[in-house]
């Protein structure tokens, strides 16, 4: 399962990228979607990527997520998540909309920041942008 976090706005840009991000569901700033892992879906981020940050979700951090940021139809609270599904969900078996959760998770700005790079370089160049692998966890939790 794949955690994409928009960090970047739109001003400025293109029709193609911005069409891309409505496909994501990825409309707003701080905002987290959980995509699964198919080809289509990787050409996708790949064509956004100077503008979000992604990599695989563990199963502590979806909880944690589902648990605090996770909204109900109707913006209501998500009570109690189980661990059998999430277990499920990182699987691919279950859905968010199977237990009624929206698809996306408004998220605060990074507590200290995204660090050292900013926001205008990649993570490679120790900026928060483009593909994180698994230290995308570690960025969600500072958004929680």
């Amino acid at each position: 399962m794949i955690a994409a976090i928009r960090i970047r706005g739109l001003v400025g840009k293109s029709k193609g990228i911005n069409s891309t991000f409505q496909r994501l569901r990825l409309r707003r700033k701080h905002v987290c979607v959980l995509l699964p892992e198919r080809k289509d879906v990787f050409g996708m981020l790949k064509e956004v990527k100077d503008y979000i940050a992604y990599g695989e979700i563990d199963k502590d951090t979806l909880k944690i997520l589902i648990e605090k940021r996770g909204r109900l139809v109707g913006n209501k609270k998500v009570e109690n998540i189980s661990d059998d599904f999430v277990n499920r969900f990182i699987e691919g078996k279950a859905k968010l909309q199977d237990e009624k959760i929206k698809p996306f998770f408004r998220l605060h700005p990074p507590k200290k920041g995204f660090g050292k790079g900013g926001i205008k370089k990649s993570f490679k160049e120790k900026g928060a942008l483009g593909y994180r692998g698994k230290e995308i966890n570690s960025l969600i939790k500072k958004m929680l």
